[in-house]
């Protein structure tokens, strides 16, 4: 509009031809003193927060220099952007649930800052937060909805009743473990309580195996998971159980305490479909052999070379059809008899 009023010698076009430009400038310059200063930042919870859990979030803004014209922040967790008005900082807590486990990345929250008429705009972005989603922990019920006494009890061995072979390895002390068990050099050297940990201990507390291969559907993945985490937190508050992951060679020991379970607890929600069929190493074991498959079908040839007492084979089931010695998060478990053996 300037260049024509230069031009054709409009004089009637040099004052909205100034105005204008004169909007513009000030729009602009306002957007950037707004800017100048502010910030927009997310302080999550914990790393780690288990399935339909509430995670906390809090969203802090803080003003530029000048009270902004005008703007939103534009978290990805929330359905609609938030306004932003006013010198003041804001601060703003949400909460957040998420429905399926694995390790998930939440994308950076985002301040626009513009002129209501959109002719300058700048944007101000917080960091990503990675998190993982822990497979949730369900109660393991008789399929009447009683609890689970006579069917697990038996395979949670006290540890009076383990017998003491040769030593393994060192591990913090429990209470009641005899007092012969302690590792006297390693207390005098660093003040910390140790155990011996025997041979015998290991080979008599209850495994649990967990079987990713060929599941019928991602919810079937998710709920034999969820069994594999539920039937090993139930087992080793009653004396410690053990945890066979997929590539894993050893059995991971998750003892009455549960401090090693959360390490076993981020591994089991970063699980995925294999076809790789768990190593069946230390299943020539006396402890009860929990066998958790995502897909359908056959036992699985290591349960018939197995030495435990008593062997169960957990699976996913479609609602309303469990059936089987008890239930947990969608899955049936059932006793599997004893496959006669040969002598060598």
């Amino acid at each position: 509009m300037l260049v024509a009023a230069l031009t054709f010698g409009a004089s009637t076009l040099y004052l909205p031809a100034v105005a204008l430009l004169l909007l513009a400038t000030v729009s602009a310059a306002w957007v950037a003193l707004a800017t100048a200063g502010a910030s927009v930042r997310r302080q999550g919870g914990p790393h780690a927060v288990e399935e339909e859990s509430a995670w906390p979030l809090v969203l802090e803004v803080e003003p530029g220099l000048v009270r902004p014209p005008g703007g939103e922040l534009v978290e990805p967790l929330l359905d609609r952007p938030l306004p932003v008005t006013g010198p003041r900082a804001r601060r703003s807590r949400v909460e957040v649930r998420f429905e399926r486990r694995g390790r998930r990345t939440l994308e950076p929250a985002r301040l626009a800052i513009r002129d209501p008429l959109g002719l300058a705009r700048r944007e101000l972005s917080s960091t990503a937060i990675e998190i993982v989603v822990l497979p949730r922990i369900e109660p393991v019920l008789t399929p009447d909805g009683g609890g689970t006494g006579g069917v697990l009890g038996r395979a949670a061995r006290p540890l009076a009743e383990v017998a003491e072979l040769e030593p393994d390895a060192l591990r913090p002390y429990r209470p009641g473990a005899p007092a012969a068990r302690i590792h006297w050099p390693t207390v005098a050297r660093t003040g910390v309580v140790m155990e011996r940990r025997l041979v015998a201990d290991a080979d008599s507390l209850p495994l649990v195996v967990l079987d990713p291969r060929r599941p019928p559907s991602e919810d079937a993945l998710d709920r034999a998971v969820r069994a594999a985490a539920s039937l090993c937190v139930h087992l080793a508050r009653r004396g410690g159980c053990s945890l066979i992951l997929p590539g894993d060679r050893r059995a991971s020991e998750i003892d009455p305490d549960l401090h090693a379970w959360p390490a076993l607890h981020i591994r089991l929600a970063l699980v995925e479909a294999d076809d790789r069929a768990p190593v069946p190493a230390r299943v020539e074991r006396a402890g009860a052999l929990f066998w958790v498959a995502a897909g359908a079908g056959a036992p699985p040839p290591g349960l018939a070379r197995a030495a435990a007492a008593e062997r169960f084979l957990v699976t996913p089931v479609p609602t309303g059809r469990a059936a089987g010695s008890f239930v947990v998060a969608g899955c049936a478990g059932r006793p599997l008899g004893r496959t006669s053996r040969r002598a060598a």
